[in-house]
């Protein structure tokens, strides 16, 4: 009675351990077709619209150019305001991350710590907003399978984290984001992102994502037009001496 008991417990064990080995593949798989959705052009420049919304009513609109070369090189460089024109940040690989500010001469790298603050007064932190494809950063889960989308837990792999996880909900048939869930180190619910993308010649493009900040009672809606693929851009472009003119 004894070994039925023990044989019923280990075979119970095994099913369970084999249904979580399954969801992390799953959510593996998952995330990697994400990630190739994101990055699937050689290179891309838009222009950008940052709205942030607050309680005082006081909306405060910027502009931006974007440009991005592969997985891990990024530029955004304001256009308006004028009082905020030429401010760039420059995003490269190895998670490395660059600020410049007219004002000061001089660009100032961004630390780990310093990661987790504000993107230039928005609701996104530098964090939100790398270069690094979401399956080297995180490690996933898939939490539940919908109609149309997934649920895909992400627990960072570092642990400079400002997160103690995100939440996922992804795209069925496309594979794009259709939400992120952002948790505090409380793991308190803390930000959430919405995305709506449209499809640009054969790429899948985030035209639209508002990041509201659920402690702040605020959001922040980033929007991308006059989108161009594949043009070209030189590495020289993604360098600290030229992305400051």
């Amino acid at each position: 009675m004894k070994h039925s008991a023990l044989t019923i417990f280990i075979a119970f064990t095994l099913i369970i351990s084999s249904k979580t080995v399954i969801k992390a593949q799953d959510g593996a798989e998952i995330m990697k077709k994400t990630d190739q959705v994101i990055f699937s052009s050689k290179d891309k420049q838009a222009h950008v619209k940052i709205i942030v919304i607050n309680d005082s009513k006081d909306d405060k609109v910027r502009e931006a150019v974007l440009y991005q070369k592969g997985p891990d090189k990024k530029i955004y460089r304001y256009t308006q305001p004028e009082s905020q024109a030429g401010v760039a940040t420059l995003s490269l690989p190895e998670d490395i991350m660059w600020l410049y500010m007219p004002a000061f001469e001089k660009p100032k790298k961004i630390s780990l710590l310093a990661k987790s603050q504000a993107f230039t007064g928005t609701d996104f932190s530098y964090e939100d907003m790398p270069t690094q494809p979401y399956s080297e950063r995180y490690i996933p889960k898939l939490l539940s399978t919908e109609t149309n989308a997934y649920v895909i837990e992400l627990l960072p792999k570092s642990d400079k984290s400002n997160y103690s996880k995100l939440v996922a909900t992804i795209d069925k048939t496309n594979f794009y984001f259709i939400s992120i869930a952002y948790y505090d180190k409380g793991n308190s619910k803390a930000k959430e992102a919405v995305y709506k993308y449209s499809k640009i010649g054969k790429y899948w493009n985030a035209d639209e994502v508002t990041m509201t900040d659920l402690k702040k009672k605020s959001s922040t809606k980033i929007t991308m037009s006059s989108v161009i693929f594949d043009q070209g851009l030189s590495d020289e472009l993604f360098t600290v001496e030229k992305f400051m003119k």
